[in-house]
């Protein structure tokens, strides 16, 4: 017989003796982390899942994990009497139960709760992997999270440091000053960045609308309405492949202070960085798909044109035409699948041979107007803007800008964003006229921030697959539910 059906003859059996295999909730528990804090003879209580039982004739250990760690418990015979037989009848690896006794270490000294009583929580039907095996097919533990937290305590760990690492930077805001608030995920015009979205369709409206591919245009709207320290931590969509550093839905800091340009964003990234990273004991060093980085402030500073001397050996009058940036893809082997434009061409041309040599953090500054239609032009060189991204291990972290203000020239990018989605381009910014009309009102100098927080968790947890620090990442449905393959225990 299967072991679910020996389990569900369990259950059976269970609300045939009028015990309800899904227990009454029963409080003042605590989690075990705390508990693992408690001296010997202290009295506590805990409700967790049973992840390992070992059985001593009239002695029992067994393994209780939660979310906050493992706890090792010991059931006797002597202590528990008749509880002590239904213990071995009718409880498995995978139930939840809730447990109160007195704490003491073991001649190994091993902490344990010495179990005074238990009530059953909730019957686990099917059998748990096996720990030294656990969740072996990513594709399972992508579409199964469930079973991979209940196994594997490293993927576990990294969920954990991801919710200690946003708490970390929402609180460092907060203690800036900054006002977190959320703005539309459905949008009329799906703007703000260079991406193809999703689309849906509102019926009482009888319009399309749009998953947000940013927030920038409305968080600056909030500045024009006088909140000059504005935050949003929260999901952007945009429809484009995915691999291991993309995925559709992902989510997105996104902030702006005036008075502030760029040079304050870099300063507010650095804070924001290393807040995430205190969260890791790292020592300020990870080791990334075999890369050492070392995070030490200053982040190291460089231009965009100085970038590709450096890296590849190329002078800004070498690549500042189309014609010779086409030429130096074709030479180089390279192959565009966007639109034959210079600014595609020299993104190109970066992302190939600049960007893979940014190890350590390093802001990458002054970039072409061109590739930034929604930044401030540069005083002394305004075929250039006031614009960084920062990279890290090879990897785009963030994206900032001295905002650009003039209401004219904003308008005059919108329109030359829209001609090149006429000629065919996907991936454009495109006019927002409500925008410009609220630049009309007057933006003070403003610095803009966009960081991609699950890209730095990756980072920061040295996980090598985006996948791997989203809880449910997007995949292709499959007609029957993966399941695990459960190798016998017996």
């Amino acid at each position: 017989m299967e072991e679910r059906e020996v389990r569900i003859g369990k259950l059976e059996q269970l609300k045939a003796m009028g015990i309800d295999p899904y227990g009454k909730v029963l409080r003042n528990i605590e989690p075990i982390a705390k508990i693992r804090q408690a001296a010997d003879g202290d009295t506590c209580s805990t409700m967790a899942r049973v992840t390992n039982i070992r059985q001593h004739g009239k002695l029992t250990f067994a393994d209780l994990k939660d979310f906050t760690g493992k706890l090792q418990l010991s059931f006797r015979k002597d202590a528990l009497g008749d509880k002590y037989d239904f213990l071995k009848k009718f409880i498995d690896v995978g139930d939840v139960i809730y447990v109160t006794g007195s704490m003491y270490h073991t001649g190994r000294g091993e902490l344990t709760l010495d179990v005074m009583d238990f009530v059953l929580q909730s019957k686990c039907l099917r059998p748990l992997p096996e720990k030294w095996h656990g969740v072996r097919d990513p594709e399972v533990r992508y579409r199964q999270r469930y079973l991979d937290l209940i196994i594997d305590d490293d993927s576990k760990e990294r969920f954990r440091k991801r919710s200690a690492m946003i708490k970390a930077i929402r609180e460092l805001l907060w203690d800036k000053g900054f006002v977190e608030v959320e703005t539309p995920i459905l949008q009329p015009i799906p703007s703000g960045a260079s991406a193809r979205p999703f689309v849906t369709h509102h019926n009482a409206l009888d319009i399309d609308l749009y998953l947000r591919i940013a927030p920038e245009l409305y968080l600056k709207r909030l500045v024009v309405g006088g909140i000059h320290r504005v935050f949003e931590l929260g999901k952007n969509f945009r429809n484009e492949g995915i691999d291991q550093n993309h995925n559709p839905e992902f989510t997105m800091l996104e902030l702006y202070q005036t008075p502030g340009d760029y040079e304050d964003m870099m300063q507010v990234a650095e804070d924001i960085i290393m807040a995430a990273a205190s969260v890791c004991d790292n020592n300020g060093s990870i080791n990334f798909k075999g890369m050492d980085v070392h995070f030490e402030r200053p982040f190291e500073r460089i231009t965009f044109k100085d970038a590709f001397r450096k890296y590849a050996n190329l002078e800004w009058d070498d690549i500042n035409t189309l014609e010779k940036t086409t030429a130096i893809i074709k030479d180089k082997g390279l192959e565009m699948t966007k639109t034959s434009t210079w600014a595609n061409a020299i993104q190109k041309l970066f992302d190939e041979l600049v960007q893979p040599n940014l190890i350590n953090p390093t802001f990458v500054i002054d970039y072409p107007v061109a590739i930034s239609p929604l930044a401030k032009r540069k005083t002394d060189e305004p075929d250039f803007v006031y614009r960084f991204e920062l990279f890290v291990a090879g990897m785009e972290m963030g994206n900032a800008f001295s905002e650009l203000q003039d209401p004219f020239d904003q308008k005059s990018r919108f329109e030359e964003q829209m001609k090149l989605k006429e000629s065919g381009e996907e991936e454009v910014i495109l006019m927002d006229e409500d925008f410009v009309t609220a630049l009309e009102y007057g933006l003070p100098p403003t610095g803009g921030l966009g960081i991609g927080i699950d890209r730095l968790i990756m980072l920061l947890t040295e996980s090598e697959n985006i996948k791997d620090v989203i809880l449910f990442p997007t995949l292709r449905p499959k007609v029957e539910e993966a399941t695990e393959t459960i190798e016998s225990t017996n």
